[in-house]
């Protein structure tokens, strides 16, 4: 779009917020004669004041506005459009009484709208469709902060409930994309809303979240120390009865807290994480999907063989994944959660140098969730790695899919 007049930027992104010319000139003190003038190019726009006024009003960067949108890269042409990124850290980073945040308040979406809205959001992300999800996500984050600005009583806590699961969603695909800033700063919201959700459990997936994103980051040592803290905060305690969704929150914040310990080499913690979320995984008494969490038997198993590849140990990976993940199980899974064990067990392979196993793995994510083998950075450095190790010309399907995620080979 750098190629377009500034004043047909104007009309492309006016557009794309659904906003007429009468009621884009409204909002910006002009007349619509002004601005049919502006998108026609009949009128120059040189003052940098109004140029910022636009842009606010637009809700996105004013660099994306002057045409100076961030280059794509080659392992993004089939995964996500900077532009959305730009968007998402827009509804992220408003923080104005002016902003969309605000703007939208008199007439925020219907919860039920938004509740379905929020589900779709979660599902689009377990079906590893990050594309359409970060195509979505700016328009759900502004009509849930609408939501959660605009309704109060007794409506109050669910508005932000569902805000902060908009937060966790964006702040997931964001970190599994590469965008690890964005991705803590969504989880940090989350956390926050999830306190005025009164929801212990919100909070507790939520710190999920912030702790992957500091992983991400290169902390993984607070990430590891707040994991742990959370989940004894939420422990069952005795016998007594407790519930499906305690389990699941409780038992996640133990895996990822094993995943931060990996990172850091800590394998006696590791161990004892892993084993602790397989009790509470036998409590439960099957995989679920609590508080999105896919948590249960086989997801321990799946981080058990993802912990031993940040240790360094791939022959432990495979071994994992060959005797202990039962095929049904495991078939059981939604699509996100398969295809990202699959990229685990090609970097497992990769490691003991069955570069043969680790592009059949990683074909076999990509016919599960394209994104997930496509989109992401780590997935990209295995493909290199398994090219620059294959003897002769790689196999055709393997060529084929380094050509799609843009890995040279």
């Amino acid at each position: 779009m750098d190629e377009l007049p500034i004043g047909r930027r104007v009309a492309y992104w006016r557009g794309r917020r659904k906003m007429s010319q009468q009621v884009f000139a409204d909002r910006l003190g002009k007349s619509k004669s002004w601005v049919d003038k502006v998108e026609r190019g009949v009128r120059r726009l040189d003052k940098f004041s109004v140029l910022y006024e636009i842009a606010d009003i637009l809700q996105m960067d004013v660099q994306l506005l002057l045409g100076k949108d961030p280059e794509r890269r080659a392992d993004a042409l089939n995964c996500i459009d900077q532009v959305e990124v730009q968007e998402i850290r827009a509804a992220l980073e408003r923080y104005d009484s002016m902003s969309a945040y605000f703007d939208a308040a008199p007439y925020p979406p219907p919860l039920d709208d938004m509740r379905k809205a929020v589900n779709h959001a979660w599902l689009t992300y377990q079906y590893g469709r990050y594309g359409m999800l970060t195509r979505a996500l700016p328009k759900l984050l502004r009509d849930a902060q609408a939501a959660d600005a605009a309704y109060g009583g007794e409506h109050a806590a669910e508005a932000a409930h569902l805000l902060g699961q908009v937060y966790q969603i964006a702040s997931s695909v964001l970190r599994k994309l590469g965008e690890c800033e964005l991705a803590w700063l969504a989880a940090d919201r989350s956390m926050a809303v999830a306190q005025r959700a009164d929801d212990p459990l919100l909070a507790g997936i939520a710190t999920t979240r912030v702790c992957n994103a500091l992983v991400a980051m290169g902390r993984a040592r607070p990430a590891l120390e707040l994991n742990v803290q959370i989940a004894n905060r939420l422990a069952p305690t005795g016998s007594g009865m407790v519930s499906p969704a305690q389990l699941s929150v409780y038992g996640m914040l133990l895996l990822q807290g094993a995943m931060a310990a990996s990172r850091i080499g800590d394998s006696a913690s590791v161990d004892d994480l892993i084993n602790g979320a397989a009790e509470a995984a036998a409590r439960l008494g099957g995989d679920h999907n609590h508080y999105w969490t896919s948590f249960g038997p086989t997801n321990v198993e799946l981080h058990r063989a993802a912990a031993a590849v940040e240790l360094g140990d791939g022959g432990r990976a495979v071994e994992v994944h060959q005797l202990r993940i039962p095929e049904p199980a495991f078939n059981a899974l939604l699509p996100e959660r398969r295809a990202h064990h699959l990229l685990d067990i090609a970097r497992g392979y990769a490691q003991i140098g069955d570069v043969a196993n680790a592009g059949e793995a990683l074909l076999r994510g990509d016919r599960l969730a394209a994104s997930e083998i496509r989109c992401r950075p780590i997935a990209h450095e295995v493909m290199s790695d398994i090219l620059r190790r294959t003897r002769g010309a790689p196999p055709s399907p393997i060529a084929e899919l380094a050509e799609h995620m843009g890995v040279g080979v």
